[in-house]
Parts: structure tokens; sequence; C-alpha cells
């Protein structure tokens, strides 16, 4: 794997992506300019976090709310350690639904 455009190994800055969640997705969009596979996988953590956040901001105002929330927060934490162990090992598994948006984002 070559590095990316920020100096680390590309599969190291593919797992940070991941790190903070939509938050450092962004900002290694805005900072890497050569790796597709940093882009992609950037992008692709705005997209799932940018979506699970959302949810878990209106999941409480629906009935069993508290339930839904707790539920999207366990989702969450698994895509998470998911998402950057593919990345880790140099994978590009694309998250349905979540991927095709991030595919917009290019």
């Amino acid at each position: 794997m070559t590095n990316s455009s920020t100096g680390l190994p590309a599969n190291l800055a593919g797992v940070l992506c991941y790190a903070l969640g939509w938050l450092s997705g962004l900002i290694f969009l805005i900072l890497e300019k050569d790796s597709e596979f940093v882009k992609f996988h950037a992008r692709q953590s705005i997209a799932v976090f940018g979506i699970l956040t959302v949810a878990s901001m209106v999941a409480p105002m629906l009935p069993l709310g508290g339930l839904i929330a707790k539920a999207i927060g366990a989702l969450s934490f698994i895509a998470w350690i998911l998402l950057m162990i593919f990345a880790a090992q140099e994978k590009e598994v694309r998250v349905p639904v979540a991927s095709d948006l991030a595919d917009k984002l290019a």
C-alpha cells in the first residue's frame, strides 16, 4: 500500500477516517489529495456516521425511541470497529445505501 498525501500509510489514514466518525472523514476528505483508497473511506465515513448521527437525534422523538436509540448506538459501535478493521486490512467494503451516498460526494 502506498502513502497518502498526508504522509501516512494509506491503510492507517483509512482507519483514521473512521476514528471520530463523520468529523474525521470530513478532515481526511479535505486533506487527502492523491489516494483514492483514503478518499473512499473518508466519504464512506461521512455518509455512514452522518446517517447514524441524524438517526440517533431523531430516534428519541419516535415511539420506542429509547430502544431505537440504543440499537442505533450498538449499530454505530459495531460499524465503527468493523470499518476500521477493513480499512486496516486495505479493503474497500461498501456499506449498503451509505456507499451510494458516499459515491455522490466524489
